[in-house]
């Protein structure tokens, strides 16, 4: 009898353990789900463009790679990422607009540009997390 006791005592507490770890879950995801519709709508209009030529090195590579890895994380396709070849007739009309000649990762939203060239071109291939922070804390600023 003490042990029948017991036993039903424990699968009580566990019972009670298992709806509270459950609540507090669906508390937590509904929390999160009310922060990415909050950050989704500060990202709005924000693009990623990576200018780069068509020969490229090592870093070069991994400032793209690391680039869009930071985005498709944090924001999934909320963010557009565009990787423009300096070299290609049609990019002039960037290249002007953005006075750009040679690479480079800015992060734009109407009139604010953010240059991230010298941070990326530190940290893609030594630090890469310190990177796709920068990216990510950026697009939240503008």
């Amino acid at each position: 009898m003490k042990r029948v006791l017991s036993t039903v005592t424990f699968l009580m507490l566990l019972a009670v353990v298992s709806l509270t770890a459950q609540c507090c879950s669906a508390n937590a995801s509904s929390k999160s789900s009310s922060t990415a519709s909050e950050a989704t709508a500060n990202i709005s209009d924000v693009k990623v463009y990576y200018f780069h030529f068509t020969r490229r090195c090592v870093t070069c590579q991994s400032v793209e790679k690391v680039a869009r890895e930071a985005l498709a994380e944090k924001f999934g396709d909320a963010v557009p990422f565009q990787s423009v070849n300096v070299e290609d007739e049609n990019a002039k009309s960037l290249l002007e607009k953005y006075k750009v000649s040679g690479q480079a990762l800015l992060v734009v939203k109407g009139d604010k540009v953010e240059n991230l060239t010298n941070f990326a071109f530190m940290n893609a291939r030594t630090n890469p997390d310190k990177l796709k922070n920068k990216i990510a804390e950026t697009v939240k600023s503008l």
